[in-house]
């Protein structure tokens, strides 16, 4: 399935709100992880069933409920029935091919983007979607497969590390959306460090594997910039709707993040336009070549137009030449030969020509 557009056949003719799932199914059983805690209190296990979830969000502690698996759409809308969710924002959960947005709803806020993973073996960067929805009793998240991308999240809660333990739902959420973020910083970092080196190879080195490492490179930079860049105006728009879900204190995190995305955005931009010089240079010192290679060859057949001509007259069947009955016609027809190639290969050197 390409990663720039996938397909939406199934969603033809469908109600708004009916929940269809688009991309590909990489799970094959749909899996609950619950955190519950508070300042003094934690509690960390899986679910069976979602109902389970619901006891915990009723309590005042902060409870955040983690579901691995989108392809099941009927346990989505379970998930919309328990929760009481938009049916718009479970069509979007089990849509991976969302636009990184997010929308305010009565009861809650809702968040998608995409998650970036540079899969160095293969120098490929993968996407799997993550869906956020904030309410002031719970945080619900969903994600296409498990992983440890969120594991440093959990591990400050877990030892009580900074102040996520005594902060509410809105600062999770604003941790989850920076471990994200710091995740798409890195990656870019990644892409840079060899596009870089890939420019020194373009100087000292042109050839078609450099060509085709170009056109690699700038359709993971295009991969990249079409994810992170609807980000940043969905961060912007989020922090402009100055939700009464998110405290103060949490906006000044947020405003950072959104800075952060504006300093990806540019490094995003600032390779592409690497890779687009790297592009001329390659054309460039091809055609050089190509150019140095002719004017060459053009030098060669100039020496030997003359040459070619003296050979030409002596080798005619003409019964009167008189040059040809000399004693020494044979080395004088050398001796001329070479000073006429002599004469005209200074000539080019001194016009740096050769």
């Amino acid at each position: 399935m390409t990663r720039f557009l996938k397909k939406r056949d199934l969603t033809k003719g469908q109600v708004p709100g009916t929940p269809v799932f688009i991309g590909r199914k990489k799970l094959d059983k749909v899996k609950i992880k619950i955190m519950n805690y508070d300042d003094f209190h934690l509690e960390e296990k899986e679910l069976g069933q979602i109902e389970a979830a619901l006891p915990y969000a009723k309590e005042k502690t902060v409870t955040w409920v983690n579901i691995y698996g989108l392809h099941d759409t009927d346990f989505i809308t379970s998930v919309g029935k328990v929760f009481t969710l938009h049916p718009l924002i479970l069509e979007s959960i089990v849509n991976t091919g969302q636009r990184p947005r997010t929308e305010e709803y009565d009861n809650c806020l809702f968040f998608v983007m995409q998650m970036l993973v540079f899969d160095e073996k293969k120098e490929r960067v993968k996407s799997d979607q993550f869906a956020m929805i904030i309410t002031d009793k719970y945080l619900l998240t969903f994600q296409e497969q498990p992983g440890e991308f969120f594991e440093p999240v959990r591990e400050r809660i877990r030892h009580h590390h900074g102040s996520i333990r005594h902060s509410g739902i809105d600062y999770l959420a604003y941790a989850l959306l920076d471990t994200v973020v710091d995740n798409y910083i890195s990656l870019i970092e990644q892409l840079g460090e060899r596009i870089e080196a890939l420019e020194e190879h373009v100087l000292r080195r042109p050839d078609g594997e450099v060509l085709r490492k170009i056109y690699h490179y700038k359709r993971e930079i295009s991969f990249v910039r079409r994810v992170i860049h609807p980000v940043r105006e969905a961060m912007s728009r989020f922090i402009k709707n100055e939700s009464e879900m998110v405290s103060d204190r949490v906006f000044v995190y947020l405003k950072d993040l959104e800075d952060l995305l504006i300093y990806a955005n540019e490094a995003i931009e600032t390779y592409r336009e690497i890779l687009s010089d790297d592009l001329n240079i390659y054309h460039t010192s091809v055609g050089n070549r190509l150019n140095e290679i002719m004017r060459i060859l053009t030098v060669f057949s100039v020496i030997f137009i003359p040459l070619t001509f003296i050979a030409g007259v002596y080798g005619t069947n003409f019964q009167y030449l008189p040059e040809i009955h000399f004693r020494y016609a044979y080395p004088l027809f050398w001796l001329v030969m070479l000073v006429i190639a002599l004469v005209m290969i200074a000539f080019f050197r001194k016009k740096h020509w050769m």
